[in-house]
């Protein structure tokens, strides 16, 4: 009996072994960060004409001069420059010094950076307002208007907030970047007469149905107007923007006179 045990411990402890070596292979091992690479990175940059600061590192952040970019981590490792912001991006380098740097942007192409110590182009790094898209303030705007003899009494509220979109861009250098901005919430409400007909806060997130949810993610609700009155309801246009582009939707928004709220794309 003591042999049949002695066998049975011995084939369990070849099984953990074996076990714990395929775990071992399986691992996955993170690439090593290139701590030296990384310290004659700190600095600013500038492009190869001297003109245009490309961005500033500083400990394990890439600042870049735009009034809505943020911070983004890096890593230096298998010679590639590792931006980790919205998603991870790699750039191949082709060269880097103390005092220059390139590396391969996302077309291709080669990017050639150097160091400065001018400390004036520490202003490109100014903190700066974020920007808001179609107003920097509340608005709100009221309209009276009438049908079959009733009087209709719409009040809109345009309200900032501090909810933030990031929106991914490449800027001058092929670098992806984030930039933020800020949404808004719209309030609308309707009177007929002294009754309150429709009253509600409306986010973007009220036209995931409408409007294509990649779109949505990055856009930001900016305005809400009166169009008009008709037999169908109170109609408003709701616009969604993407930041920094010419590309909105607008969305039909229609207060029935039964109080229901519809919305459809603007034809």
């Amino acid at each position: 009996m003591y042999k049949n045990i002695a066998k049975t411990l011995f084939v369990l402890l070849l099984v953990l072994k074996v076990s714990a070596c395929g775990n071992r292979q399986n691992k996955a091992v993170e690439p090593t960060e290139d701590l030296t690479a990384k310290h004659d990175l700190q600095g600013i940059w500038l492009d190869e004409d001297g003109e245009d600061v490309a961005f500033r590192v500083k400990g394990d952040s890439v600042y870049f001069p735009d009034s809505t970019s943020v911070p983004t981590y890096f890593r230096i490792e298998n010679h590639s420059f590792v931006l980790i912001g919205g998603k991870t991006t790699k750039y191949k380098i082709m060269k880097q010094t103390p005092n220059v740097f390139e590396f391969k942007n996302q077309s291709g192409e080669i990017v050639k950076l150097y160091k400065t110590n001018d400390a004036s182009y520490m202003d490109a790094f100014v903190p700066k307002a974020v920007q808001n898209i179609n107003q920097k303030k509340v608005v709100k705007r009221d309209s009276v208007v009438f049908f079959n003899d009733e009087k209709y009494h719409c009040y809109i509220q345009i309200n900032s907030t501090t909810y933030k979109v990031v929106k991914p861009s490449v800027n001058d250098d092929g670098v992806e970047v984030d930039n933020v901005y800020y949404d808004n919430i719209v309030n609308l409400t309707v009177f007929n007469g002294n009754k309150r007909l429709f009253s509600a806060d409306m986010r973007k997130e009220a036209f995931v149905n409408e409007v294509p949810e990649q779109f949505l993610k990055q856009a930001v609700y900016s305005d809400l107007y009166f169009d008009r009155i008709d037999a169908e309801g109170l109609h408003f246009f709701s616009v969604l923007a993407m930041p920094e582009t010419s590309i909105s939707y607008m969305v039909e928004s229609i207060v029935e006179f039964n109080g229901k709220l519809i919305k459809r794309i603007k034809k």
